[in-house]
């Protein structure tokens, strides 16, 4: 599987440990925390606990996270990829973050691009899909920019809160189901 993707102004490379200390600083913001389903991190070791998650999936090639680096400075700005794969039916969930400060200026819509590309083009997918929060307008305006498909609604679809917060779990939030196939 391929480890790295490059576009005009980004490069995106597996995520790695030393990328914990930058991806903390966006997984502890609240703005950003907030549609991921997570508590904003509290702590860097969270960071690198879910760099290795995510880096035993890949292993297994059920997953693979990226960083988005900024090609101009070497910063990391956030994370993208495939939440998960599944080669036997073709399809692919994808996923993506970016730290507050880099909101508004096309580059999660050019790193989901390289998504799309790679995975339709290399991982021969069919159908590659987006669970949105209703309330994350930002995101919703991304994938309709980028042609995706509006399927419906997942009602009550996923907890909200943390389990590091009592009582906070005892609601459930729906999700937007979002699709592109290879023949859109």
């Amino acid at each position: 599987m391929i480890t790295e993707l490059h576009t005009t102004r980004l490069h995106l490379r597996q995520m790695k440990a030393a990328d914990s200390t930058d991806l903390f600083q966006v997984w502890s913001d609240p703005a950003v925390a907030r549609f991921m389903n997570i508590s904003p991190f509290s702590d860097e070791k969270q960071a690198l606990d879910m760099i290795q998650l995510l880096a035993n999936l890949a292993e297994e090639k059920q997953a693979i996270r990226f960083s988005i680096i900024e090609k101009e400075s070497g910063r990391i700005m956030g994370s993208c990829g495939y939440n998960y794969l599944d080669d036997e039916q073709a399809r692919a969930e994808i996923g993506y973050d970016l730290a507050k400060i880099y909101w508004g200026r096309g580059y999660a819509t050019e790193a989901v691009s390289a998504l799309l590309r790679h995975g339709f083009s290399s991982l021969q997918l069919n159908r590659i899909e987006a669970k949105v929060d209703p309330r994350n307008v930002n995101s919703t305006k991304l994938l309709e920019k980028l042609e995706f498909t509006r399927e419906g609604t997942l009602r009550s679809y996923e907890r909200a809160g943390s389990v590091a917060e009592p009582g906070s779990r005892d609601t459930f939030n729906d999700l937007y189901m979002y699709s592109k196939l290879a023949s859109d």
